[in-house]
């Protein structure tokens, strides 16, 4: 019998469970994935505390996204069985199968493999909208991107080369930061060597970021405002280290913005914007030109050690969690 990670009580990620579920018969309309491979974001363990904006009733089966075969369809358009395919969801896909329609599914990029499909739209679609949709990131402009070790940090590196800016990654660790310097960064800065901004204000000769991307928020979301240059876009992502706070004077003297990001709720409101979005990342894909990168793939019972490498830092992009 399929397997699914479930949970029954919200909390520590070592409160999930590994359990057994009969396949449903698909309504018409529906296919049923056979999941390879599921990708591990902050949600999901936020999910499972009970402290993310979306809470599902108990008991419910946690993660975003997941990778693998179609291999049932009733009669639903344009899928067939076995194609390869992304599938999106709001939580779900810590499983062996999943029940989707195609408006949740893409087709999987011919240059990855499943764990890369599995890990994949979040981060990077997360990285697409704030740097383009929300943040109008333009040539030769000055990225910061915070957090950039982790999984949309190395997508925002990667996309804000794309679109020429020159791109400051500032990370915890070396290690990270060489990651992301094989990603495309321009410069790099260690949290504990100098005060992020002092290394800002002297890489960009005192004139500051143009667009920062912010996925940690708390202190070093304050600190962001003042190594900012005129007009910039302080990008909201997250806030794994705090909720920071605005101080209004020094967004007016810099006429400065602040956007928050929610690359998911977006589409649901506008459906336009996630197929240009989609478009865009898998043609790059599969140009070679943008690739998630996974610094540990683990068995689905491991999904709390899986979880515990977000929590503690010691993920280098993204956490796979693999099926079978």
């Amino acid at each position: 019998m399929p397997k699914a990670v479930v949970c029954r009580e919200l909390g520590p990620p070592e409160r999930l469970r590994l359990e057994t579920f009969s396949s449903a018969p698909l309504k018409a309309g529906e296919v049923r994935v056979a999941i390879r491979a599921a990708g591990i974001n902050f949600p999901d363990v936020l999910m499972a505390a009970g402290e993310y904006q979306l809470k599902p009733p108990l008991p419910f089966t946690p993660g975003m996204e997941a990778a693998g075969d179609v291999v049932e369809v009733n009669d639903a358009a344009d899928v067939k069985v076995g194609d390869k395919v992304i599938v999106k969801m709001r939580h779900g896909a810590f499983s062996d199968e999943a029940v989707a329609t195609p408006s949740q599914l893409t087709r999987m990029p011919s240059t990855f493999d499943y764990a890369e499909g599995a890990t994949f739209l979040a981060a990077h679609g997360t990285a697409y909208h704030a740097l383009i949709d929300r943040g109008q990131l333009r040539h030769g402009e000055v990225l910061l991107v915070h957090g950039a070790g982790g999984g949309v940090g190395l997508a925002a590196v990667e996309i804000g080369k794309l679109l020429g800016a020159v791109v400051i990654a500032a990370a915890s660790s070396e290690e990270k930061l060489a990651i992301a310097k094989a990603r495309g960064a321009d410069h790099l800065v260690l949290y504990d060597r100098e005060p992020f901004r002092d290394a800002v204000k002297r890489i960009t000769d005192g004139n500051g970021a143009d667009v920062v991307f912010d996925p940690v928020g708390g202190e070093v979301f304050e600190n962001s405002m003042r190594c900012i240059n005129w007009g910039a876009r302080l990008l909201v992502i997250g806030f794994t280290g705090g909720i920071g706070l605005a101080r209004t004077n020094l967004l007016m003297i810099k006429g400065a913005s602040v956007l928050g990001i929610r690359a998911g709720e977006a589409v649901r409101r506008n459906p336009a914007l996630g197929e240009v979005r989609i478009k865009a990342l898998t043609e790059w894909a599969e140009a070679g030109k943008v690739r998630p990168n996974i610094s540990h793939r683990l068995p689905l019972e491991d999904v709390a050690k899986a979880m515990r490498l977000l929590l503690e830092r010691k993920a280098i992009g993204r956490v796979a969690l693999m099926m079978g």
